[in-house]
């Protein structure tokens, strides 16, 4: 029996939101019911489904493979280092003045693109969680076409003088037939890589930042993990407190979610917050259990469409925290303000670094 329109919650624009961690998880592991083409744009990898997901995934892979990241990790963490040396002991937003910044000057060295745009991607953040605040279609629609014209410049200035970094190298990719990526492709993979990649980092930096400074007894153990613990530690700072909000999917044929009907080509949300932290599937949602909770976390999804950036973005807030523990004690420097639905996270988050005495 489907159950009643009030035990079927619906969001503003009438889709229906799905908070069970059971139900979101068995909903992300059946594309061919429920696809991820949800977006008018293109999107690749993850707006494909079936074939066509499977080739571009194997054509970008390369990009992600731990050797790759493994040389990039040294750029990471000089230049963890030297803005956590910069900010000092004065107070900063964990932010504006080290997520944000980081967070460009992190995607832009894997990039390959130097810091000739760090001014215009800093901006560009702003202007992007503003149009999310906003909730105006039109704001939301102007911040994808600025940062689509950014990679424009980028892609024809490749073109010109046959630039050889990471970005060269995706425009020089060909597809399993022999064809070679468009700019339009190339274009798409580049804002999912970098456009949600860019605000993602820095709310995740936010949040463990966060997490660090009001968890004082767990610093002296993060500060002697290896790499493994320390990875799992920040997946489960991520769960307690996950930045990102939720994600679409497209029945493909009429189902029944959670007990409520779904007509084919309704689009519905998979609530990864609520997810996150649904006492069915965690007894304690609020203790911190890296290892524990582990099989359950969809901090990053899950099943074909999970996060193909995961393993880069994960060594990115490792290196980060660990040059945040090493310069010293970490507390909160005043008010913190959370962002509002239907963004999370913070919006400002002020604190200090101090050596310890």
């Amino acid at each position: 029996m489907s159950s009643t329109s009030a035990e079927c919650p619906r969001d503003g624009h009438g889709r229906l939101v799905v908070s069970s961690q059971a139900d979101a998880t068995r909903i992300a592991h059946d594309p061919e019911r429920f696809s991820n083409a949800v977006s008018r744009h293109l999107q690749i990898p993850n707006g494909l489904d079936g074939a066509e997901h499977a080739r571009a995934t194997r054509l970008l892979a390369p990009f992600f493979h731990p050797p790759a990241l493994d040389e990039l990790e040294p750029r990471l963490a000089q230049i963890a280092g030297t803005l956590v040396g910069t900010l000092g002991a004065r107070p900063f937003d964990a932010v504006a003045d080290l997520g944000v910044l980081y967070a460009v000057r992190a995607q832009s060295a894997w990039l390959g693109w130097g810091g000739v745009l760090e001014d215009d991607l800093v901006e560009w953040v702003g202007e992007h969680r503003a149009a999310g605040r906003s909730g105006n279609p039109h704001a939301a629609a102007g911040a994808a076409a600025r940062f689509d014209d950014i990679i424009r410049v980028l892609i024809a200035e490749r073109r010109g003088r046959k630039l050889h970094d990471l970005t060269g190298l995706l425009m020089s990719l060909r597809w399993d037939d022999g064809r070679r990526i468009s700019d339009d492709e190339v274009v798409s993979v580049l804002r999912n890589w970098t456009g949600g990649d860019l605000s993602s980092l820095a709310l995740c930096v936010a949040a463990v930042v966060h997490w660090v400074a009001t968890h004082p007894g767990h610093r002296v153990h993060l500060a002697a993990a290896d790499d493994a613990a320390m990875d799992a530690a920040i997946d489960e700072i991520l769960r307690l407190d996950d930045p990102f909000v939720s994600s679409r999917r497209r029945a493909t044929a009429d189902a029944e979610v959670s007990g409520c009907p779904v007509q084919a080509g309704e689009t519905i949300v998979l609530d990864w917050r609520a997810a996150n932290r649904d006492p069915e599937a965690f007894a304690d949602p609020d203790a911190f259990d890296p290892v524990g909770h582990a099989a359950r976390n969809l901090v990053y999804g899950t099943g074909v469409h999970a996060c193909p950036g995961r393993g880069l973005a994960t060594r990115e807030l490792r290196v980060l925290l660990r040059a945040v523990l090493a310069a010293g004690e970490i507390d909160l420097a005043g008010p913190v303000v959370r962002e509002e639905p239907p963004l999370a996270g913070f919006r400002a988050l002020p604190v200090r670094v101090f050596a310890r005495g």
